[in-house]
């Protein structure tokens, strides 16, 4: 244990807390909002709708997050859209005296930046109330001292300034998260296990089927830090304790935070623990001088920006961290989006892999257990190298029939993501495992995909059984022996008899090219049902989701056969395609892709994660653009202020060449063109 921590006591909270402040509702009428702002105290009912599916893109729009110290308590709730309109200003919740502030189901959904409920917090906000709340958000919250519920009648007790029991909070939660929220945040949890003030509960299950992400929490489940001991025989929803992780990543946005925290609370000098399976990128924000526009660059915000790489770098430096940076010598991009270069050089089969951000399930694709954790669980498993998990319990999707060509992994998840399960906010936490004879036939690059996007489902992780497709993976593109290979996919598999609490199924064969509608990758429709013919300003290809070989395969296909017609992408649209590391962008050079891609009149750019996050070539500049993109999530102002349509590779190459939403007729292919 770090010996600065020895001697440092911490306390539990009284049994009774006090919230002195007014609530924040965050209404769907923006007037609501504006009268609060203004000083009047809303008489809410449930007649008073509530805004749902509030995103921390919304709670701290992605250039917010440039700042990474208490000026965030400036910005809560600044991409708000209620209505038609954006009614929270900068300072505003901060002056209006708000303890607390309440809203509707899936609150906190989307990127897992720990910035979001730090600004809240910062702002003076102490208890946030939804009507569900979504997994990586609400952690957060907990992690950093916020008391959070779904229980609306604590606001009763709040506006009356009465006492409230911290057992409201606590109920119904495990040990560990009961001590937790007692400690008042993770780090103080950790400092009282650390010195023996506390105890993790043993887990006593028995022996018992299990899913593969069961068996590999049991794995990983660490039974005495001190001895080194892990393992455990089983594991089962609800059991509740520390995995071990075998990597653990941060990127730009999150490394400075968690750098700062770890200095201003262990000290400069302290090292980490094992930097060797520690990694750091610099890749949402090599574009972004590009991107931003005149009047933020005139506010400063490029250069508070910049010293978000220049923070991240001095610490790996200073810590012995491999990090993955930006190219330099005038050229702009990075060597790798984060979830692309783990999945491409790091991750194995049976591995427990966390990293900040919710799209970090990427990974699973090769069967490990990857999850997305906020800056507080990363700057504590610098000290620990585990991670606290409650075990989720597990849904499976099961994808069967024949796949008509055309049809990816996108069609899937868009298909997926408008079920009434997912919909509703059922999937919350959970643990999405796919499988069925089409997700056995699909590459590891296409699986990808669809663990990737159990973000966008709302879920813990997603993961698929490694098998022989993995296997090749592992062999052709990370260069293992086979019998290495075979080795760490043996015995990943769910058990017969497992237990998953729901199972969906996806007949394949009956799948159309899907699109997901502006506002929430749950919008999904079928093509074919959009009605007048959509217009396009915008076609952007790339990202962690869309940016691997097997989708520069797709554009490459579209755009091959266009151009063998002679065809160029419409006049009026600008089309982007942009890589999710320098490996793929050498193997399109190596095919040639570069120059089908030139021919047409797409411009193919350095990695990054660009336009996906509001920061690269590809974004709207104005609400009455239209974007068709192959990304992940199209929240408002994900990708600039315009109208984001969501599409598979394929759809979003054809929709460049006619200069409006379309799905692609598949040709004869034209892959591999040299």
């Amino acid at each position: 244990m770090p010996t600065s921590l020895l001697a440092r006591r911490v306390a539990r909270r009284p049994e009774q807390v006090r919230l002195s402040g007014r609530i924040l509702y965050l209404t769907e009428d923006p007037d609501l909002i504006t009268r609060q702002l203004a000083g009047e105290d809303l008489d809410w009912n449930t007649r008073v709708k509530l805004r749902d599916n509030i995103s921390t893109d919304e709670i701290t729009p992605a250039y917010i997050c440039y700042y990474f110290d208490d000026t965030l308590g400036e910005f809560p709730y600044l991409g708000l859209k209620a209505g038609e309109a954006f009614p929270i200003g900068r300072g505003a919740v901060k002056r209006g005296g708000f303890v607390a502030s309440a809203a509707g189901k899936r609150r906190g959904k989307g990127s897992s930046r720990e910035q979001s409920p730090y600004a809240e917090m910062r702002a003076g906000i102490q208890l946030v109330v939804g009507e569900s709340i979504e997994r990586i958000y609400r952690e957060n919250c907990q992690n950093l001292g916020i008391l959070t519920t779904t229980d609306f009648s604590v606001l009763e007790r709040v506006r009356g300034g009465h006492p409230i029991p911290l057992s409201l909070f606590t109920a119904g939660e495990g040990q560990i998260t009961r001590d937790i929220i007692e400690f008042g945040g993770l780090f103080n949890y950790n400092v009282a296990r650390l010195q023996g003030v506390v105890r993790v509960p043993a887990v006593v299950t028995r022996p018992r089927p299990m899913t593969i992400a069961e068996k590999i929490f049991a794995r990983h489940w660490v039974v005495d830090a001190a001895a080194g001991r892990v393992g455990i025989p089983a594991a089962a929803p609800g059991d509740e304790g520390f995995v071990v992780t075998d990597i653990r990543f941060s990127h730009e946005y999150v490394t400075p935070m968690a750098a700062i925290f770890f200095e201003q609370l262990l000290g400069a000098d302290e090292p980490l623990n094992d930097p060797s399976s520690i990694f750091f990128f610099r890749d949402h924000l090599t574009f972004l001088r590009d991107a931003m526009t005149p009047e933020r660059i005139a506010e400063g915000l490029l250069d508070v920006a910049n010293q978000l790489e220049v923070k991240q770098r001095e610490f790996a430096a200073s810590k012995g961290v491999k990090l993955y940076g930006e190219l330099g010598l005038g050229r702009l991009g990075s060597e790798a989006i984060c979830h692309s270069k783990i999945l491409e050089a790091h991750a194995l089969p049976g591995q427990i892999i966390i990293g900040s951000d919710s799209h970090t399930p990427h990974a699973g694709a090769v069967g490990c257990v990857a999850f997305g954790v906020g800056t507080t669980a990363v700057f504590n498993s610098w000290i620990t190298r585990d991670v606290r998990v409650q075990v989720p319990p597990s849904f499976r999707v099961v994808v069967r029939g024949r796949k008509p060509d055309g049809i990816t992994a996108k069609d899937i998840m868009l298909q997926l993501l408008r079920h009434p399960y997912v919909k509703n906010g059922d999937a919350i936490g959970q643990v999405v495992e796919y499988c069925g004879e089409v997700v056995a036939d699909l590459s590891v690059d296409e699986r990808a995909t669809m663990t990737n996007m159990a973000a966008e489902v709302g879920a813990f992780t997603g993961i698929i059984a490694p098998d022989r497709r993995t296997v090749e993976f592992l062999v052709e593109q990370r260069g293992l022996e086979r019998a290495e290979a075979e080795r760490l996919c043996a015995g990943l598999f769910s058990d017969p008899g497992a237990e998953y609490v729901k199972e969906i199924e996806i007949d394949a064969s009956a799948l159309k090219p899907m699109i997901a509608l502006p506002g929430d990758p749950g919008n999904g429709r079928e093509i074919g049902e959009l009605g007048d013919p959509v217009k396009i300003d915008i076609a952007y290809a790339g990202s962690c989701t869309a940016g691997k070989r097997e989708d520069m395969d797709m554009y490459a296909r579209v755009f091959g056969q266009a151009a063998a017609r002679g065809q160029r992408v419409a006049p009026w649209v600008r089309c982007y395609i942009q890589c999710g590391s320098q490996e793929v962008y050498r193997y399109c050079q190596a095919r040639g892709y570069d120059r089908v891609f030139a021919q047409v009149g797409a411009t193919f750019i350095e990695p990054s994660c660009g336009a996906c996050i509001n920061a690269g070539p590809g974004v709207s500049r104005s609400t009455g653009e239209v974007t068709i993109s192959a990304i992940n999530r199209n929240f408002p102002g994900r990708s600039g202020p315009g109208q984001l349509y969501l599409a598979s590779p394929y759809t979003v190459a054809a929709s460049a060449l006619a200069g409006y939403v379309t799905a692609w007729e598949p040709e004869p292919s034209t892959a591999g063109v040299a």
